[in-house]
């Protein structure tokens, strides 16, 4: 049990931790419309709308008149699985190894609505003030039933809610800076299958473990002019940490739930990670409009996870004393250039590439966040019928490199032990439209 319990948790702080689903680890990049169309090149740079509240606070002070912006971005992935294999072993089949079935559709990734809204005023020449509500984390991944990496994790489902009330300050013609404390709530929810000792390979049991939490962290921005036609931006983004509690849910005749089946306390401290993002926008002429930019994000803050029961049956204490198991993400770093072209006072159009690095490796890999290496090439069109609306469209295509998952997991003390091995290939398509009114 102990050992299905620590994995499972690790994947809900993996989890949780991976927000852009079309950005590393999956953590959600899409928080603005306009910035999708550049693949968000520029993003801390561009201060063009009400997003920059998100981008870049700073960027707030360039607005002259007060403005709400409403968006939604759409995900639909898909997962290419393939050299897949799967076996169990151990003294419970006295030595021998038996291999076992399932599917790998690789169609696990359920289609995906975003929101993300903002509301900017400018109070004089030098301040201005916001608040916004976007998702910055957040994962989903449903495998079909009798997926064949049922043992490491079939249903994943995390996502972060984030309100931001925001300030910013013009010194001058040059330099702005903004801050905003973050709100932020935490909710996940993940499950997996656990081997029935009498019919292995099916009629599985099951285990359920929920858990939430609120907690603060900040966004803070500074954006220095050089020329009305070239600025420059950094935002830092904080780490949060988050203390989550919830509980762990045992049924059905499983190796893990055998003897144990029932409802647990449970809880678990995470800190999701900090990151900066610097980027320069240069307005080339009346027409053509240049962005680049990178982040960089401390990933290598997931090292380990600890866990802590309560409520746990005397006899089990023993199996669920507080863990330790070392995960090793990494720091990444993503990188985007983009362009806009304006056609006329009505149509702008947007492009851009990203290349975004992965935090997992080849060790802790699992089915949640089968992630790699990816590249992005996005396409943006801006209508603005009136100097007081603009509808914003986006579209951006991800692919990312293949990467194995070889995973292995030990029931009561080696008694019987699961391997999956496959290799995942990952791609998907965004779509994404928003609305913003000038007063």
């Amino acid at each position: 049990m102990k050992t299905t319990w620590l994995k499972t948790v690790i994947a809900v702080a993996a989890g949780a931790l991976s927000t852009q689903a079309l950005a590393a680890g999956f953590a959600l990049n899409e928080q603005s419309i306009s910035g999708m169309g550049t693949s968000f090149a520029g993003r801390s740079s561009a201060a063009d709308d009400a997003t920059t509240l998100f981008g870049n606070p700073a960027g707030m002070a360039r607005l002259k008149r007060e403005e709400v912006s409403f968006g939604v971005a759409a995900i639909h992935a898909k997962t290419d699985i393939k050299n897949n294999s799967a076996s169990f072993s151990g003294t419970a089949l006295g030595g021998a190894s038996l291999q076992y079935g399932g599917s790998n559709d690789g169609d696990m990734v359920p289609f995906t609505a975003i929101p993300m809204g903002y509301y900017v005023k400018p109070i004089d020449e030098k301040w201005a003030v916001g608040v916004g509500i976007y998702v910055p984390f957040g994962l989903a991944t449903d495998y079909e039933s009798g997926y064949q990496g049922r043992y490491f994790g079939d249903y994943s489902e995390v996502s972060v809610i984030t309100v931001q009330p925001t300030v910013s300050y013009r010194f001058n013609e040059k330099l702005s800076v903004g801050f905003g404390p973050t709100i932020n709530r935490i909710e996940g929810e993940l499950q997996s299958a656990s081997p029935n000792a009498a019919s292995l390979g099916s009629n599985d049991g099951r285990i359920k473990v929920t858990g939430d939490d609120t907690a603060l962290g900040f966004n803070a921005g500074i954006l220095y002019e050089f020329s009305p036609q070239t600025r420059a931006g950094l935002t830092y983004h904080s780490k949060v940490a988050y203390k989550l509690k919830g509980d762990t849910k045992l049924s059905g005749a499983g190796f893990d739930v055998v003897g144990a089946s029932g409802k647990y306390d449970a809880s678990l401290d995470l800190d999701t990670p900090e990151s900066i993002d610097v980027s320069v926008t240069h307005e080339l002429n009346d027409q053509w409009t240049l962005y680049a930019g990178a982040m960089w994000t401390r990933w290598s803050r997931f090292e380990a996870i600890i866990i802590d029961n309560d409520g746990i049956p005397a006899d089990l204490q023993g199996n669920l004393a507080p863990i330790i198991e070392e995960q090793d993400w990494h720091d990444t770093w993503s990188y985007a250039i983009g362009a806009a072209y304006k056609l006329n006072r009505e149509w702008t159009l947007r492009t851009g590439l990203a290349f975004d690095q992965s935090p997992t490796n080849n060790v802790h890999r699992s089915p949640r966040i089968p992630s790699g290496d990816r590249t992005a090439i996005s396409f943006g069109l801006a209508w603005n019928p009136t100097d007081d609306v603009t509808v914003d469209f986006a579209y951006t295509y991800l692919q990312e490199e293949e990467v194995d998952v070889s995973r292995s997991r030990s029931y009561r003390d080696g008694a019987l032990n699961a391997e999956y091995d496959a290799t995942f290939e990952n791609s998907a398509h965004g779509f994404g439209a928003a609305l913003s009114y000038r007063f």
